[in-house]
């Protein structure tokens, strides 16, 4: 097994502002794992095909930079949705498909796992509520943001008091997109050929997803910020869906972002 190395995660400061010091969250890179070839580092994705015994090890890591146990660590089944699931301290068991997480619970991590797709982290730190999102173009166009935001107001957080930051994702210099792709787009909201800088191909074009997710999370009436990380450029620190497909590669792993409150 790969030598022990512990995990150093990325941090946002406006989170760490609103969070102070109960709340601790981190955009884990995939530096400090045990996965190798082509999963090397720390692979979180139970969804890929690397051995399910480093992959949980690798999830360990993860909740021991947090201090708490493995079983403390809250993901779900994501399937590009904007459904959204409340965790308490009961969380457990099979993981539920949904996009979204939140909880008013402190000692429970919230986690998503992304490689291109956009991983969203909500603190209202007055409140004690937090949560995490996993935001690709479909998830974002179908309201997940705006749902958790809803959800973390539905168990007490204040929708003045909610921060939240996007973290590494695919950037637009990254993300070429085909007409029908645009076409959707602009079919939901004409306005949103903002996001869309014209590409060499012809009726092609370069998708900013990052502006995108900012746009909604502000129009949600919380600030909003994101870390400018390009996943698909950045090879050394983050998995990529997008590097592999053109790669031709078997599979890829995931990076994870996560955030918990402390024990009162």
């Amino acid at each position: 097994m790969t030598e022990k190395s512990s995990p150093t995660p990325i941090e946002s400061p406006l989170l760490n502002e609103n969070g102070g010091s109960r709340v601790r969250h981190g955009y884990f890179t995939r530096q400090g794992g045990v996965s190798e070839g082509i999963y090397a580092g720390l692979n979180v994705g139970v969804g890929s095909n690397d051995e399910t015994h480093k992959v949980r090890e690798n999830r360990d890591r993860v909740a021991t930079w947090f201090g708490l146990p493995l079983d403390r660590l809250a993901t779900v089944h994501q399937v590009h949705s904007p459904d959204v699931v409340v965790v308490d301290a009961q969380y457990g068991g099979e993981r539920p498909k949904a996009d979204a997480l939140v909880t008013a619970t402190p000692g429970v991590i919230l986690g998503v796992l992304t490689a291109d797709c956009g991983p969203v982290l909500f603190c209202d730190g007055d409140n004690g509520v937090i949560g995490a999102a996993h935001a690709g173009w479909k998830g974002a166009l179908g309201g997940v943001l705006e749902n958790t935001v809803e959800a973390m107001v539905s168990i007490g957080a204040d929708r003045d008091g909610i921060t939240a930051c996007l973290g590494p994702s695919i950037g637009p210099e990254s993300y070429e997109v085909g007409p029908e792709f645009i076409e959707r787009f602009l079919q939901f909201d004409d306005g949103y050929d903002a996001f869309f800088t014209p590409a060499p191909k012809q009726g092609h074009a370069y998708f900013d997803l990052q502006a995108l997710t900012l746009h909604r999370l502000q129009a949600a009436g919380i600030r909003a910020t994101h870390l400018g990380m390009d996943t698909y450029a950045d090879e050394t620190r983050f998995y990529s869906y997008r590097r592999t497909t053109h790669r031709g590669e078997p599979d890829y792993g995931r990076q994870i972002s996560a955030i918990a409150m402390t024990e009162k």
